[in-house]
């Protein structure tokens, strides 16, 4: 599913329009990303899950061309723990 299929289904759903779906989508999208971007990032949606931010350590390793062994430097990276009824509904 895309973001256009996404804004249809919550127009059957929510009776709204296209027009507001697509909005509601991209403020979401913008939240999101806004309190990710702070350096204690998280945002949690109970039952769905938390959106939250961890730093990966530097570490040691290889080029695939050369076989050179390289410094990956660390990095913050975004990470998705599903919620329990989300968790409970792929099983």
């Amino acid at each position: 599913m895309n973001k256009n299929e996404l804004a249809v289904q919550m127009v059957k759903d929510a009776a709204i329009t296209k027009g507001e779906a697509l909005k509601v989508i991209d403020s979401l999208i913008d939240i999101v990303s806004e309190e990710l971007d702070k350096e204690t990032g998280k945002l949690t949606l109970v039952g769905f899950g938390t959106f939250k931010t961890t730093i990966k350590k530097k570490k040691k390793g290889r080029n695939p061309k050369t076989g050179d062994v390289i410094e990956i430097p660390k990095k913050r990276v975004v990470k998705f723990i599903p919620g329990k009824k989300l968790k409970d509904l792929v099983q």
